[in-house]
């Protein structure tokens, strides 16, 4: 992969753990009103669901950042995206949720790509598969 394109992922990465860090960031600094948004769009156990927005988001944006298992990430805060787009933004009369939806949408888009073409050169993932000299495991970077 040449350096343009190294670099065009990174920052694609990046951009989308950026959203993924400050939504969980700010549903650590108000947890309350994130529950209570969880219990009023009707989802269960607003305290568990809280907790898994929370690793989720954190955890799986911190992985994007770094790069490491970006594709196992990418799966998981695809499915999570999805999920958070048909439980809080299902209401296509209003726009502005048609907006939320479809802005979710892109996003997994996105996730996607990252899927399908991993991390790049800048992450973990290339310096692992790299340091292990394993060809089967520069495939998945």
């Amino acid at each position: 992969m040449n350096k343009q394109y190294s670099l065009a992922a990174t920052f694609g990465r990046l951009l989308i753990a950026a959203v993924f860090l400050l939504s969980g960031l700010s549903k650590i600094a108000n947890p309350e009103m994130t529950q209570g948004y969880i219990a009023s769009a009707g989802l269960p156990f607003p305290l568990l669901a809280y907790l898994i927005a929370v690793a989720v988001e954190v955890g799986g944006g911190a992985l994007l950042v770094v790069g490491f298992q970006t594709r196992i990430v990418g799966i998981v805060l695809a499915i999570f995206t999805v999920a958070a787009a048909l439980s809080f933004h299902h209401n296509f009369a209003d726009q502005n949720q048609m907006v939320h939806f479809l802005k979710n949408i892109a996003i997994t888009g996105g996730l996607l790509q990252v899927v399908a073409f991993g991390a790049g050169s800048f992450s973990l993932d290339a310096r692992l598969a790299n340091s292990s000299g394993s060809s089967s495991n520069r495939n998945m970077v």
